[in-house]
């Protein structure tokens, strides 16, 4: 671990380059970029003390899916891959700081795509006179089609490596915190409930659902053993978006808060490892469905303009479901 310094506009790493090191900023402004240099560069966000970046490639094994640039003179911690046990160890703290970190991008990446969603849901492609939209709707329309066009070169979804870091070994395995069985029907959290712990799922099966036990209940997912949910609650305390049910009888569930991280990490370090991974795998999923979203609007854009709306077209923009849960 060594702290380097950066001029304005020097360029730290490279989209496309293979992920060795994560960084936290210790003083300064780092800007990250996609296309960077191009004619359709696009700034994605800005950075500032305390904040890390480049976590992503370094905990997936993932090619870098931006640039990142010095806005100003700036410091920042570089972490290497053979670093981070000895970082963690000196800096408990910065386990969950990592994962907050993440998960604060995850929120606010749902917002967006909640709106694109609703974007589209409003298209109402065919027949209508695209003079009725309305304001609001036309410049939404306009800037998520401007998101996929700055960004559409961006990585995709993921690599093997990532998938196998995430569940490389049994969860059961080795040390473990609170464990215990549920049989079919137990709701472990419900929409609306603020949470304070994640779930790692040793056996059985979770469905997540969505206006749970009434007439609009939906189903978003099933999870089954070796997968984590929960996260976004332990990490945020927040409401949980949706609720978590059990689908089999004797599923067996590890609760896990936010203090009982350091202690995983000392006892049970390939378990911190995945719900590290876990996190950062779901932002990558959840960018890339929220490209999709945004392609989809692009696509629409670009048809209209021509004149030439197809069937196929109108009947993805028409069907189109968002994918996302908490």
């Amino acid at each position: 671990m060594t702290e380097k310094q950066f001029k304005k506009d020097e360029v730290i790493f490279r989209e496309g380059e293979d992920g060795k090191s994560l960084y936290q900023i210790t003083d300064g402004t780092i800007g990250i970029f996609v296309n960077y240099g191009a004619s359709d560069e696009h700034k994605l966000t800005e950075l500032k003390k305390g904040q890390f970046f480049g976590e992503m490639a370094v905990i997936e094994m993932y090619p870098r899916s931006a640039t990142a640039v010095a806005l100003d003179d700036a410091k920042a911690i570089e972490i290497g891959l053979g670093d981070i046990s000895d970082y963690f160890s000196s800096n408990p703290d910065n386990i969950v700081n990592i994962m907050k970190h993440l998960s604060s991008r995850i929120r606010s990446l749902t917002s967006d795509y909640t709106e694109v969603s609703d974007t589209i849901a409003e298209l109402h492609l065919g027949d209508q006179d695209k003079s009725k939209r309305s304001t609001s709707l036309v410049e939404r329309i306009k800037k998520f089609a401007g998101v996929y066009s700055s960004n559409r070169k961006m990585s995709k979804l993921s690599s093997v490596e990532s998938q196998k870091k995430i569940s490389r070994i049994a969860h059961s395995e080795g040390f473990n915190k609170k464990v215990e069985s549920y049989p079919k029907g137990t709701v472990i959290f419900k929409e609306g409930e603020t949470g304070d712990c994640m779930y790692d799922i040793h056996f059985g099966r979770i469905g997540i659902y969505k206006d749970y036990g009434t007439p609009n209940e939906k189903l978003l997912t099933t999870l089954s053993a070796n997968q984590f949910f929960g996260e976004m609650g332990m990490l945020e305390n927040e409401q949980r978006s949706a609720t978590a049910v059990v689908l089999d009888d004797n599923t067996t569930l590890e609760t896990i808060t936010a203090d009982d991280l350091k202690e995983l990490f000392d006892n049970n370090p390939p378990k911190l490892e995945m719900i590290l991974a876990h996190i950062s795998y779901r932002l990558r999923k959840l960018t890339n469905e929220y490209m999709g979203a945004c392609k989809l609007i692009f696509d629409v854009c670009d048809a209209e303009a021509s004149g030439s709306v197809s069937d196929d077209l109108k009947n993805k923009a028409d069907s189109y479901s968002a994918s996302f849960y908490d």
